[in-house]
């Protein structure tokens, strides 16, 4: 396929990484992580082969709930450094070809922000309307309740004006009223700011809260209308912008997010919740069976849109779109202390602790993360393994400080005070950057390889995609096909090796199947079938090609 088609719609085979400027590098020893640490970490996102960074929150904020709890939109928290900081962030990654989205929450604010001081000073106040009140506590949906661990209720008085106010999150947090056009305004604006300043898009937090119906109102927008205006507003400023959506609905519901034409109009990417929480299923059982069925299941987005693959991010690993069995199992297996879950519905660990520290079994994972049909998104850390640190409280157990070197705070920083980091076999005297750089074993190594095979497959993420046959329900085999390019990725979930049979339907003894990632050429017969043997949780791409055209491997004379 044409690298200029690629290119054009760049997010569909992007390697998105998620970095928490806060926990990633203390340029100035306070403490603290801030921009000028992590402007001196981007060589390491370039060699690892990263093309975005998705910025987790950098406003400012009284930090009652990791950030999200904003008090100004349009500034840097100074803990972190300045909108300079920020501009220069941006410009050092787009000198390595690294852009650059950030996390947009605007369903709600910090109680402290200016316009909620405002809103609750008189009922006549100019910010009155942009919150939603009412006289008395609407009546509550229990599954409604995102925080059930804190929260009782979606109301919560305000003692000087009498009226109680709505919050889908924490007490602290109330919602914006999006019925009201001059908070619609407001996002935009917020929006246009930051993209003047560099950024390529947004991560749009929690997409089927920013406009939802708490109490009657006859100028709340149509959601979807709503994002396709948010979208075309992007589009005139940046045609190339993207918005990553947080959608975690089933997937018939989901895929109205995408937008309703074509190409697609509103949410540009879309996490896919159900495949993530399929494959720990998968894990779990040692059968590739729950992630297959995902995989049939997942409908096609627009021809313009993407799905998004990952294996782990910065909240809660949830399982909500599990059974209460299914769940059972996972927790069985990879959480078997109640203090490895959080609110009844997922896990607070990193994957490399739930897999015991099995290399095998953690390769397979980012096998998948970086072979299955959408974009990969990594979560800091990821790529050399680093381990949670449970004694820290709630989601904030897996953002613990990135891990550079074997030193002081993993030389995260300087300061003298102690900073609560990963201990233990996931500390930094065993697992850093510094020391996987220099082992070709490393799993940073393997990672990085399998990035580099990634953007060499653009069949991955654009082609078509159908679940194989491999005769074995422990292996997860599928085939992705565009502009006659074929790649077949195949994994074994089981602790036994396995003999694979595959048909690929429309190929002969006039092509080979080339290994990616190992060495070594597979025939394939007359009749489409290639046979060959996967070790224990073992994973391997193959190229279809002719024998003239094949990739060369060491094994090749």
């Amino acid at each position: 396929m044409r690298l200029s088609q690629t290119s054009e719609l760049w997010w569909k085979n992007a390697i998105v990484y998620c970095l928490d400027i806060e926990t990633y590098a203390d340029g100035d020893g306070d403490g603290i992580g801030d921009f000028q640490g992590a402007i001196q970490r981007i060589d390491h996102l370039d060699r690892l082969g990263v093309t975005c960074v998705w910025l987790m929150l950098f406003f400012p904020t009284p930090d009652q709930d990791d950030g999200y709890d904003i008090v100004d939109f349009y500034s840097v928290d100074p803990r972190l450094g300045t909108l300079g900081d920020f501009v220069e962030f941006v410009r050092v990654a787009r000198d390595r070809g690294i852009r650059v989205i950030a996390d947009l929450v605007v369903n709600h604010t910090s109680d402290r922000h200016p316009w909620f001081q405002d809103a609750r000073s008189s009922r006549d106040s100019r910010h009155r309307d942009w919150y939603i009140w009412s006289d008395r506590p609407e009546p509550d949906d229990p599954k409604g309740v995102v925080f059930p661990d804190q929260e009782d209720s979606l109301w919560e008085l305000d003692e000087g004006s009498g009226q109680y106010y709505f919050h889908r999150f924490y007490k602290f947090q109330p919602d914006l009223n999006t019925a009201n056009p001059d908070v619609r305004n407001e996002i935009a604006k917020i929006l246009g700011f930051w993209m003047e300043l560099g950024l390529s898009g947004f991560r749009v937090d929690a997409v089927p809260f920013v406009v939802e119906r708490v109490v009657d109102s006859d100028t709340l927008p149509d959601p979807h209308d709503y994002f396709a205006e948010l979208r075309a507003f992007m589009n005139r400023r940046d045609g190339g912008a993207i918005l990553l959506g947080e959608v975690n609905l089933p997937y018939a519901e989901l895929l109205t997010h995408f937008g309703n034409t074509l190409l697609g109009n509103e949410i540009t990417v879309c996490f896919d919740f159900i495949g993530m929480q399929r494959m720990y299923l998968a894990l779990a059982r040692q059968d590739a069976r729950p992630l297959a069925a995902s995989l049939r299941d997942r409908p096609k987005p627009p021809r313009d849109s993407q799905w998004a693959i990952f294996v782990r991010n910065h909240d809660e690993l949830t399982l909500d779109k599990l059974t209460k069995s299914e769940r059972e199992e996972i927790f069985e297996v990879f959480a078997p202390d109640q203090d490895m879950r959080i609110f009844d519905r997922g896990i607070r660990r990193r994957l490399p602790t739930m897999l015991d520290g099995d290399q095998r079994r953690v390769r397979l994972a980012y096998s998948l993360l970086f072979s299955l049909p959408g974009t990969p998104v990594l979560f800091y850390g990821e790529e050399i393994g680093m381990g949670e640190n449970l004694a820290i409280e709630g989601r904030s157990s897996v953002r613990t400080p990135m891990q550079w070197t074997p030193n002081l705070h993993g030389g995260y920083s300087t300061a003298e005070p102690a900073i609560p980091i990963t201990s233990g076999a996931y500390g930094p005297e065993r697992v850093n950057v510094s020391a996987q750089r220099r082992d070709p074993g490393s799993l940073l190594i393997w990672i990085t390889r399998l990035i580099g095979q990634y953007r060499e497959c653009p069949e991955l993420a654009w082609g078509d995609y159908a679940v194989l046959d491999a005769g074995d329900t422990a292996v997860l085999a599928h085939r992705a096909d565009i502009d006659g390019g074929t790649v077949v990725a195949v994994h074994n979930f089981a602790d036994r090796k396995i003999d694979v049979e595959l048909t690929l339907d429309g190929l002969d003894s006039g092509k080979v199947l080339t290994d990616l990632l190992l060495d070594g050429t597979i025939e394939i017969s007359d009749k489409g079938l290639a046979r060959f043997d996967l070790e224990p949780y073992g994973c391997r791409w193959f190229r279809a090609s002719t024998p003239e055209t094949a990739p060369a491997d060491s094994t090749s004379p």
